[in-house]
């Protein structure tokens, strides 16, 4: 089993297309069951208030100095990317968030043999329903969405359980190098930076395949038209 460690915040618009990516990657390799995703915390701006819903855009153009002009611009170019791999952000209704309180549920659901879910959970619920990744209420009812108790999943907000876990994670990134989210670690040997074209995730997941002696599944690309055959296939 090949293990992928992906460090991403939820409020990174490119983690959430370098997930679809490496996904996809996945399943054109003919690995899908053979590979084990592994996400990690990362927080893009742990100074954010965990009061802060504030609207993106406007968050934006203070701490970066940015005019609207330019951020409308960015959020064209990072809207049209997401599209082209079945993604639609609304970046107009999009909410700030401080993620340190999402990070931690998702250590919870990662206990509770739910960690993938919850990731997708979290990053729809920023991307897609714009809804505000620090308010209890939306992340109680993320838990309750993938199979999660409320009553535990509350009791892990309102304490400081699975912290030392999301600052372990962090500390690791900077021990490695990263600079910046999503960063895609394979096997601990080769490292994917961003979201990149979905070509270098194929070509990389082929190499340490490769590498490891792990066979990829036969991929069916068409069926026959022999006229012995019903519905696109035959039986021998």
């Amino acid at each position: 089993m090949m293990k992928i460690e992906v460090w991403s915040d939820y409020v990174c618009p490119f983690c959430y297309i370098g997930k679809r990516e490496l996904e996809q990657a996945i399943r054109e390799t003919g690995l899908a069951g053979k590979v084990e995703v592994e996400f990690k915390a990362y927080e893009l701006d742990p100074t954010t208030s965990i009061e802060d819903n504030a609207p993106v855009k406007e968050s934006l153009m203070q701490k970066k100095g940015m005019s609207e002009a330019q951020i409308e611009g960015m959020f064209e170019s990072v809207t049209d990317r997401a599209k082209s791999v079945g993604l639609n952000y609304n970046f107009s209704k999009m909410k700030n968030a401080n993620t340190k309180k999402a990070h931690r549920l998702a250590k919870f659901a990662e206990s509770q043999g739910k960690g993938l879910e919850i990731d997708e959970a979290l990053l729809s619920a920023h991307f897609t329903d714009n809804l505000a990744l620090n308010d209890n209420e939306v992340l109680l009812s993320v838990a309750e969405s993938v199979g999660l108790s409320r009553d535990d999943a509350q009791a892990v907000l309102s304490s400081d359980q699975y912290a030392d876990e999301v600052v372990q994670d962090i500390q690791e990134a900077r021990a490695i190098g990263l600079q910046g989210v999503p960063f895609f670690v394979l096997e601990r040997k080769y490292a994917i930076s961003g979201a990149q074209p979905q070509t270098l995730f194929q070509d990389t997941l082929k190499k340490v395949a490769d590498e490891m002696g792990i066979k990829p599944d036969l991929q069916v690309v068409g069926g026959s038209t022999d006229s012995l055959c019903e519905d696109g296939s035959c039986a021998f």
